[in-house]
């Protein structure tokens, strides 16, 4: 049972101290406990200094009949129980020429303790009550404070600390008490605020975000933002916004999937019948009819288009892209390898490779060809049958960039902008706009990235940069 109830303790104790709530409710505790603690010694000091202020009063009226004009003839025994009243066993009046000395019974043998009200200061006064409280209360003390009584510069008094003790004692234990409850009734009403205005929308939040995240495919688990204009309520828009984007992309990846599945699964035909189509072009190729001969080859560079825009959709819907098998190669052979593929039938088209033969990137060979391969092509493209291609890199740190210019008319503004989105960033009539698109998930499959530098009249230039590989 005793284990049960341990390590149900020890359980409760690791929710409290774990959750936002329970740390939320441990710090304000003890906050204001602080706050009570740092309040507590400067009252209890105060207290004490009253306590021995009453007890100098107490003395001064005991004395003041003797210290009016007639008052020796007043009796011993009259004195003597007027000071025992007063709690003291003696009280000397200090005057400019002498000192009077009034009496109980006998002067005791040892002052314990000097108190100076004269030329007490904050600090001393806390001192003095924490020095009472924790003393054992048997000590005489020797109180010396400014009096009131005409013609006396000081009263001093020879008093025990017991009684003095007794009440500053009742008096802390009556500040604790009180203290406590201030301590737990402000944590608890700073608590409950603190918990209605952030912690429970701040917990509604990460429900909501731990449901979304178990399904993002179900909109109903979608946050509900309440019409709060601080910060809970702009985080709560911001996330239902970014969970709808999410589901929104993730409905567009699906119906992506589902249409690659599709062209997939039509390849097959697709090839068939464009095989067909390329024989039957052939045979006609061979007619003589100047009709047909006209017709022939407008029929065999449509099928060509249709046959590299099935492959290139085919190739970018491709989900298992292998991620790249980066070494260190030097650059200027496989910008000129790729240079040969892309301009093989461009006679009328130069081009200067200008990378530095001893340049070295840290990239997947295959990879940084079809990143390069891919933006020559669109700049043979652009030129038509003349112009210029020219290929510089430069290597910034552990960063290669690679810059390929042409002479071309520039990109259109209007291509600019979507000039890196699939099937649409291209103004080639039989383009499907997915080269740059497949050379700029390439280059970020790097860590690097492609960005157009400039287009206009005078020609476009990209610039692909890939940054080594973090070892």
């Amino acid at each position: 049972m005793a284990g049960r109830l341990g390590r149900a303790g020890k359980s409760g104790w690791r929710l409290v101290a774990q959750s936002l709530s329970g740390r939320l409710l441990l710090l304000t505790l003890l906050y204001v406990l602080v706050t009570e603690a740092l309040i507590f010694v400067p009252t209890i000091a105060r207290y004490h200094t009253s306590l021995l202020q009453n007890h100098i009063e107490t003395a001064e009226l005991a004395i003041l009949p003797f210290t009016e004009p007639g008052g020796n003839q007043l009796s011993a025994a009259l004195r003597q129980q007027l000071l025992t009243r007063a709690g003291a066993a003696a009280v000397m009046l200090k005057r400019a020429d002498q000192r009077e000395l009034f009496l109980v019974d006998e002067m005791p043998m040892k002052i314990d303790v000097t108190i100076d009200l004269t030329h007490e200061n904050f600090f001393g006064e806390m001192y003095q009550a924490l020095d009472c409280a924790l003393s054992h209360g048997n000590r005489i003390l020797h109180v010396i404070s400014a009096t009131r009584i005409k013609g006396a510069q000081a009263v001093e008094v020879i008093i025990g600390e017991r009684p003095i003790r007794t009440a500053l004692i009742r008096y802390a234990r009556q500040i604790v008490l009180l203290g406590l409850l201030l301590s737990f009734a402000s944590a608890f009403l700073v608590f409950i605020s603190l918990y209605l205005v952030f912690v429970r929308p701040m917990g509604n939040l990460t429900r909501a975000m731990t449901s979304f995240h178990e399904n993002p495919e179900d909109p109903a688990r979608i946050v509900q933002p309440s019409s709060r204009r601080d910060e809970i309520g702009i985080a709560e828009r911001e996330l239902a916004g970014m969970q709808r984007d999410i589901y929104g992309f993730l409905q567009q990846k699906a119906r992506l999937a589902a249409l690659g599945t599709a062209v997939a699964k039509i390849q097959h035909d697709l090839r068939n019948i464009l095989s067909s189509a390329q024989l039957a072009s052939d045979r006609l190729a061979s007619v003589d009819d100047p009709v047909v001969q006209r017709v022939v080859p407008r029929l065999v560079l449509s099928l060509d288009h249709a046959v590299a825009l099935a492959t290139n959709t085919l190739r970018y819907g491709r989900a298992d892209e292998a991620a790249p098998q980066r070494r260190q190669l030097y650059l200027a052979p496989v910008v000129a390898e790729a240079a040969e593929a892309a301009l093989e039938s461009a006679t009328s088209i130069s081009f200067e490779n200008r990378v530095d033969p001893a340049l070295m990137a840290d990239a997947d060979p295959e990879q940084l060809y079809r990143i390069v391969l891919n933006i020559l092509r669109n700049a043979r493209e652009a030129l038509g049958e003349h112009g210029a291609i020219t290929v510089d890199a430069s290597r910034s740190a552990r960063v290669v960039r690679i810059e390929i210019a042409d002479n071309g008319p520039g990109i259109p503004e209007k291509v600019r902008e979507r000039l890196f989105q699939p099937f649409a960033g291209t103004t080639r009539p039989g383009g499907s706009g997915l080269g740059l698109a497949i050379a700029r998930d390439l280059a970020r499959v790097h860590g690097g990235d492609i960005e157009l530098v400039s287009s206009d009249a005078g020609g476009t230039r990209f610039c692909i940069a890939i940054p080594d590989h973090e070892s």
